[in-house]
């Protein structure tokens, strides 16, 4: 993977903090530790890709899971364990250092989760790192059918009531094209990135209701 894409360090350092953090993505960076080594890899694609908000695609069969499974969504509730999730497979780039960085971007009101929830049990999520109107999705999991793509819906559907202008979600992968992500070059990303984080929105007001549901929420 590294040979394939920019790679960078922001200054000497030993450690992630928020401020660095900030800072990366900001500029259009984000880190992930060497897969050998652990030591931390600032990655800047080109191309970058995105999931244009009015773009995503609502698949006939994600529908019949949104129905079928009943799934709830929130943000916020439990960001660590969402990160623990993600974190939780055979392969995983979410390293201590990773971890404890996004706990204190999330303590800092940055970095965020969105969980999906099934019978009081928690099924799926993401979390990720919102900047102005700008939100840069970082890992996902599910633990039931389609409880992961349910939670980028979600996401989606939440963005463009804030009123977030982009969702970044670092490379193109055959099941993020399905759900509508595109690749743009990165000097087109970096003007749709600075034009982003200039502006203001909130992320932790969740106004979403979901219109699948056809049980009282628990």
């Amino acid at each position: 993977m590294l040979d394939r894409f920019t790679r960078a360090r922001i200054g000497p350092m030993t450690t992630l903090n928020k401020d660095i953090l900030l800072l990366a993505y900001a500029n259009g960076f984000f880190p992930m530790p060497h897969p050998q080594t652990e030591e931390i890899c600032w990655f800047n694609p080109d191309p970058r890709a995105i999931i244009p908000l009015e773009r995503f695609h609502l698949s006939r069969s994600l529908k019949r899971s949104l129905r079928r499974y009943q799934f709830v969504p929130t943000i916020d509730q439990c960001f660590t364990r969402v990160m623990q999730e993600c974190a939780a497979r055979q392969e995983t780039w979410i390293n201590n250092e990773i971890e404890a960085a996004y706990h204190e971007l999330h303590i800092a009101g940055h970095a965020h989760s969105l969980e999906v929830w099934q019978d009081n049990n928690l099924v799926g999520g993401l979390y990720g790192v919102a900047l102005g109107r700008a939100f840069f999705a970082e890992s996902k999991f599910h633990r039931v059918t389609d409880a992961s793509k349910a939670a980028v819906y979600f996401l989606t559907e939440h963005l463009k009531m804030q009123n977030f202008q982009l969702l970044e979600v670092q490379f193109l992968t055959p099941h993020l094209s399905r759900l509508g992500a595109i690749e743009i070059p990165a000097s087109e990303y970096q003007k749709l990135l600075k034009d982003a984080i200039a502006q203001s929105a909130d992320f932790t007001e969740f106004r979403y209701q979901s219109p699948w549901l056809t049980k009282e929420k628990p």
